[in-house]
């Protein structure tokens, strides 16, 4: 294990990933569009799901719920013995998007709910999406999820930490490279742009395509507005909005998070 991933698994050992979604008005729409659009392309239940990177089991548990059979892979040690002990458990094991523990063609649909966000070189983005073509069936769905380019410098103007010439130095070289500095509270991270993720699934193979804005245009607005006695009404509007826009061209880039949806090569 080189260095940067030690640093990501040591962040997220320390991190309450299972407590996260619930926090704030971002990860709550975040939550909330991500089971719609996993609800959206998925195959019907009983349909066998890989969940690469899928910590704990936010989005595993529903979807155990709901009939589907899950595994999941995760890099974090820690998000694994979650996953397990957790109900319902789990099956989770340790290991690496870019070389996944597991058979050819044998899942209906992967997800990358996360490990594209840490993959800081192209490369290995895209060998990361070729595994999951490897490990997913002809025909079958992979969805992936990575963060915006301008999520961070957007995040802490809604939240009024935009405030000193060093983080606009950090938006303008975010803006330049898409690489987030692990001094500004998060761990190492790579940053998409639309059309980086969209070029990232065709050269692993996929096909069809399709990019979501998750949170929608209005997130920061839902950050601003925590606390106030609009909170609830605003959170409201922007998850009408996130639905509205969700392939909207002109607005994707504006979410926090894009959900790149597409099909593995063949027929099943």
């Amino acid at each position: 294990m080189d260095q940067t991933t030690s640093e990501i698994v040591d962040f997220y050992t320390g991190y309450d990933e299972a407590g996260r979604l619930d926090r704030r008005a971002s990860f709550q729409l975040e939550r909330i569009r991500t089971r719609e659009l996993l609800e959206q392309h998925l195959p019907p239940a009983p349909a066998s799901i890989l969940d690469v990177g899928g910590g704990p089991g936010a989005y595993a548990r529903p979807l155990l719920a709901a009939g589907y059979r899950v595994r999941i892979v995760d890099l974090v040690p820690a998000h694994v013995e979650q996953a397990r002990a957790g109900q319902p458990p789990i099956d989770a094991i340790v290991g690496d998007a870019r070389s996944l523990p597991v058979p050819d063609r044998s899942c209906d649909a992967t997800l990358l709910l996360g490990p594209l966000y840490h993959l800081m070189d192209r490369a290995d983005r895209v060998q990361a999406l070729r595994e999951a073509v490897r490990v997913t069936r002809p025909g079958g769905v992979v969805l992936a999820a990575a963060i915006t380019r301008f999520a961070g410098p957007l995040d802490f103007a809604a939240n009024g930490r935009f405030t000193s010439e060093r983080l606009y130095a950090e938006a303008r070289q975010i803006l330049a490279d898409g690489r987030n500095h692990p001094g500004l509270g998060f761990t190492h991270a790579y940053f998409h742009r639309v059309p980086e993720l969209a070029g990232e699934f065709r050269d692993a193979g996929l096909t069809e395509v399709t990019v979501h804005g998750i949170e929608g245009p209005a997130w920061p607005a839902a950050e601003a507005a925590t606390g106030t006695p609009s909170e609830r009404t605003v959170l409201d509007g922007a998850l009408a909005l996130a639905r509205l826009y969700s392939t909207e061209a002109d607005v994707v880039s504006v979410s926090a998070h894009l959900m790149a949806v597409a099909n593995t090569p063949g027929r099943r």
